[in-house]
């Protein structure tokens, strides 16, 4: 029978979150309840507060989770009860015609839970990415569940679900840096750092993190940024291009989603270099560039969707090496909170204060 538990909603553009009872329906076929254990603070979620997605108030906040699956619905096969898994906002349908392409990743089809997660009164929510995970059960699609290694970090790996997923994605996926390569980011908030720590475990010897404020520059360093550029005291392009032997990076990740930076990325990576697009605009932001120097600088300008994972795939792979020692995700989780805490890591998010506050469930 359906059950009613805590969660994290924004009524209106703008307003404070509040923290009320939502009830979760029995799974329905091929949907899944899970028991969420920890759910991180992403920027996304703050978009959503301020109407800047899309404006079907009530949401039900929260995407960047990881738990245990409570129960699953008919015809349920990729998890079971008691499983520990990640939740992704892409389950991939896998007959559209990019995955009969093999290119699941850009599938064209992905699909949430059919049911509704609703208010007491029965007012339906809307859920961030059709997760909802400041909250302490949600209901998602089974797809939306990827199963992984138990004793992994709840507050760590749940961070694959998002942000650190887009940017090790932008770098690795998207971008292909490999051995060898130079690869500059701009912007080094979760996605930034992400796409940093992601090129130096596939061997990038040149990883330059550029950003405004010191403190954030300085974090780069932890992550494997081997040079930093402040960009409000330094000029970006003629310094990325100096750090590599006056050519410009072979990537460069912009994880801002400015036109001015978007610019400074277009021109700071080497003649057929590639550009990766991950910071997200707002639907009023243009760029404008000379043609022919699209055409004379070769290369691709790309735009990486959730760092073009396949969750089955790189879940796994990624916690396998957190799990080794390889890659730090604990490093990206700046303070543990209680869910009813949600709007003042907002503030500190917007601030710059932390890379990611973490959301921990209690029970």
């Amino acid at each position: 029978m359906p059950q009613t538990v805590k969660g994290v909603i924004a009524l209106g553009k703008g307003a404070p979150v509040e923290l009320t009872d939502i009830v979760i329906p029995d799974p329905g076929p091929g949907e899944a309840v899970v028991k969420v254990e920890a759910c991180g603070v992403c920027h996304t979620d703050l978009h959503y507060r301020e109407g800047g997605i899309n404006d079907d108030f009530p949401f039900l906040l929260g995407h960047e989770a990881a738990g245990t699956v409570e129960a699953v619905g008919e015809g349920v096969t990729e998890v079971a009860p008691g499983d520990f898994v990640i939740l992704n906002w892409r389950a991939v349908c896998g007959q559209c015609r990019a995955c009969l392409k093999g290119k699941p990743w850009y599938c064209f089809a992905t699909h949430n839970a059919k049911q509704k997660m609703t208010l007491t009164d029965g007012t339906e929510l809307s859920p961030a990415l059709g997760i909802g995970a400041f909250v302490e059960k949600t209901l998602v699609a089974a797809g939306q569940c990827t199963k992984v290694d138990r004793e992994a970090s709840a507050a760590a790996v749940g961070l694959l679900g998002c942000g650190v997923m887009a940017g090790f994605g932008a770098a690795v996926n998207t971008g292909g840096v490999s051995r060898g390569d130079s690869i500059a980011v701009i912007g080094c908030g979760g996605v930034g750092n992400a796409a940093i720590q992601g090129a130096k475990v596939v061997g990038a010897t040149t990883i330059i993190a550029v950003d405004v404020d010191d403190r954030k520059l300085e974090a780069a360093k932890t992550f494997g940024a081997t040079h930093t550029v402040n960009g409000a005291r330094e000029d970006v392009v003629e310094r990325v291009r100096e750090l590599t032997g006056g050519h410009g990076a072979d990537v460069v990740v912009e994880a801002v989603g400015r036109p001015e930076t978007y610019e400074q990325a277009f021109y700071a990576r080497d003649l057929a270099g590639t550009v990766v697009l991950v910071g997200v605009p707002t639907p009023d932001k243009q760029v404008t560039l000379p043609m022919i120097e699209i055409f004379g600088r070769g290369g691709a300008l790309k735009s990486s969707w959730y760092g073009d994972c396949l969750p089955s795939r790189d879940f796994p792979m990624l916690v396998d090496l957190y799990r080794q020692g390889r890659f730090d995700l604990d490093a990206f989780v700046s303070e543990r909170i209680g869910i009813g805490d949600v709007e003042a890591a907002f503030a500190k998010m917007h601030a710059g204060e932390v890379l990611r506050s973490v959301v921990i469930m209690e029970g």
